[in-house]
C-alpha cells in the first residue's frame, strides 16, 4: 500500500505545508492513544498530561516523517506518539515501588496456585494464599491498575526477581523494548496459550481490551459491569499472564 501523502489543504497558499492544519487533522490520533493508554494507568495519572506529550511527539513526526519510506504516516506518528507517553511515564515512576511489588504478590501468588491446582485459581483463593479478605484483595486489584505484562527491568535483568523470565523468549539481536518483544513469534504464541486459559470472563476483558481496542468504560457497558471491576478484572488477568509466562 502505497504511503499517504498529505491532503492539498494541508498546504498553504505559498505552496507550503501547513502545520497548524496537520497537527489539527492527527490530533484525534493522539487523543485516541492516549485514552487507550490511561486505561492502563493509575488515577493519578491524567489524560491531559499524556495529551500535551503526545502533541509534541505529533509534531516530531510531522518534522521528520519521510514518504518516501513506504510507510503510512498514522503509523509512523503512532509509534512516535506513543513513544513520547511512555518516556514522559518512565520519566514520572508512574507504578510506585509499593504498587509493583504488589502486583508481584499477587503474581506469586497465582503461579503457587496454578501449580497446586492445575487450574486458574478463583478471586477468593487468591486472596487466602495472600492472606486477606477478599475485599482487600480486590482492593489491591484496584491499586495496581497499570500493571503491564512487560516490564523495562524484566528485559534488562535489573528487576528483583531471581528468575528473569522474559529471557528465553528474547531474540539475539532485541532492543530493550517490550513492544518489540510483545511482536516477537515465540511471545507471541506462549502469550495467546496463556490467553486461552484465562477464565472466561477475563478473556472477554483481555479481547476487548486488546484485540478490538475498547476501553474499560465500554467493556464495562458491555458486561454490565462497574468500569472499577473491569479494572480489577484486568489486573488480575495481567497477573495471570505473567505468572503464566514463567512456566513456558
Amino acid at each position: 500500500m502505497p504511503a499517504r501523502t498529505p491532503d492539498l489543504q494541508m498546504y498553504t497558499a505559498k505552496g507550503t505545508l501547513d502545520r497548524d492544519a496537520q497537527l489539527r487533522q492527527y490530533s484525534p490520533l493522539v487523543h485516541r492513544l492516549a485514552h487507550h493508554m490511561i486505561a492502563k494507568l493509575p488515577a493519578s495519572v491524567e489524560v491531559d498530561d499524556l495529551i500535551q506529550v503526545g502533541m509534541i511527539g505529533l509534531t516530531e513526526a510531522l518534522a521528520r516523517y519521510e514518504p518516501s519510506q513506504g510507510v503510512q504516516f498514522e503509523t509512523f506518528a503512532s509509534q512516535r506518539i506513543r513513544g513520547a507517553m511512555l518516556d514522559e511515564l518512565r520519566e514520572g515512576d508512574w507504578l510506585s515501588r509499593g504498587s509493583r511489588k504488589m502486583q508481584k504478590d499477587i503474581e506469586h501468588a497465582v503461579q503457587k496456585l496454578e501449580q497446586r491446582l492445575q487450574r486458574a485459581p478463583k478471586e477468593s483463593e487468591i486472596a487466602s494464599e495472600l492472606g486477606v479478605p477478599l475485599a482487600e484483595y480486590q482492593q489491591m486489584l484496584s491499586r495496581v491498575r497499570g500493571a503491564q505484562l512487560v516490564y523495562l527491568e524484566d528485559m534488562s535483568g535489573k528487576g528483583d526477581d531471581e528468575d528473569h523470565f522474559l529471557d528465553r523468549y528474547l531474540p539475539a539481536d532485541a532492543q530493550s523494548d517490550p513492544q518489540s518483544l510483545l511482536g516477537d513469534q515465540r511471545m507471541r504464541s506462549a502469550l495467546i496459550d496463556a490467553i486461552n486459559k484465562l477464565p472466561e470472563r477475563e478473556q472477554y476483558v483481555m479481547s476487548m481490551y486488546y484485540e478490538h481496542d475498547m476501553n474499560l468504560k465500554e467493556i464495562a457497558a458491555v458486561l454490565g459491569v462497574t468500569e472499577s471491576r473491569i479494572c480489577q478484572l484486568h489486573s488480575q488477568s495481567i497477573a495471570r499472564l505473567r505468572a503464566r509466562l514463567r512456566e513456558h
